[in-house]
């Protein structure tokens, strides 16, 4: 799916497109996992799948100083286990768990609503 918006995204990143196997930010295609920061460029990341989740990847998402916590489990909306996201959530940060498709409109939404989101978007297989 295509997406066109004038507002920035997550870390003011822009997501633009997305699909099986792709999401493009700021003009550029990632084929793997993407994060997006806060104020870095969007990176790929080594997990893969839901289960690939770990207590180290929710630490790179904390130190991102997020509001809000995006996580997109590719095709289908896939809960981690709580004892992994509870970290955040004590912390005062949002976590919203949801497919990727989802996760890359709720970050469009989100950011060009000026909030502090940090996205870890799956990819759709």
């Amino acid at each position: 799916m295509k997406l066109h918006s004038d507002h920035t995204a997550a870390g003011g990143h822009r997501i633009t497109a997305y699909g099986p196997g792709f999401v493009t930010v700021d003009g550029s295609t990632f084929t793997g996992t993407v994060l997006l920061g806060q104020g870095v460029p969007a990176t790929d990341c080594e997990e893969r799948r839901p289960g690939d989740l770990s207590v180290a990847t929710i630490q790179r998402l904390r130190e991102q100083d997020p509001e809000v916590v995006i996580i997109g489990t590719g095709a289908r909306h896939v809960f981690p286990p709580h004892g992994l996201v509870a970290p955040l959530m004590q912390d005062g940060i949002g976590v919203e768990i949801m497919s990727t498709a989802a996760a890359c409109r709720t970050c469009n939404i989100l950011g060009a609503e000026g909030r502090r989101v940090v996205a870890l978007l799956l990819p759709i297989e």
